[in-house]
């Protein structure tokens, strides 16, 4: 079994597997390139995206700079916005839907090491050798979240739709949809709910007003 198929399916995998070091030397270099551009220079920076990562959504902006490891296991939706400092170590699969926007300084990781230092250092492989292993777990994040600066999800986590998480939050347990989260580790806090609305605050909402959802679009 190939190493990045041992990542696929869950169990111990060597990063320093010779295709896998491959990978990820290609998506580094493609980082630097990337930091290394104008904001204003769109299709250079397009160019390097189309060539890094996984698949993406039209309408996408990252500030930069930015640091993907393996930069094919992600997935980005559309109109997807990162401020400053964009870290996402996807050994395993990061999932991110539609219309998420992220704060300065979010990282998600997903790889996971033995906690034992024996074993972090160094096991055997099935054929003998001795090499340090780890494993890791998808990430998915769902559409329409927004993320404060700082924060950390851990691999394995999954985050609904339409969630905001607060900032310098570290989310190490499953957000369900429709909630605000936030803390270390990160808890809900509470349900997002019609009284959020901007409406209700007229002293920030000025002369703005709030689309209201088309009834007969509901229908």
């Amino acid at each position: 079994m190939r190493e990045e198929d041992k990542i696929k399916a869950g169990i111990l995998f060597c990063p320093g597997d010779d295709e896998l070091r491959a990978i990820k030397l290609r998506t580094h270099n493609l980082n630097v390139d990337y930091n290394q551009t104008h904001e204003d220079e769109s299709e250079k920076r397009a160019a390097i995206l189309a060539e890094m990562i996984g698949s993406m959504g039209e309408g996408c902006f990252m500030q930069g700079p930015i640091a993907f490891h393996y930069g094919k296991h992600t997935s980005i939706g559309d109109h997807f916005f990162a401020n400053f400092n964009l870290t996402v170590q996807d050994d395993a699969q990061v999932t991110i839907g539609d219309n998420c926007n992220f704060g300065p300084n979010v990282t998600i990781v997903t790889p996971i090491h033995p906690m034992l230092a024996d074993e972090r250092n160094a096991m055997y492989t099935a054929d003998g050798s001795v090499k340090r292993l780890c494993y890791a777990k998808p990430v998915q994040i769902g559409n329409n979240c927004w993320f404060g600066a700082s924060v950390t999800v851990c691999p394995g986590v999954t985050i609904g739709d339409n969630c905001v998480i607060g900032a310098g939050s570290v989310v190490t347990r499953d957000i369900p949809s429709d909630c605000f989260a936030a803390g270390v580790p990160c808890k809900v806090i509470r349900r997002l709910t019609e009284a959020d609305s901007m409406k209700y605050k007229p002293e920030i909402l000025a002369d703005n007003r709030v689309i209201e959802a088309d009834p007969a679009k509901e229908e």
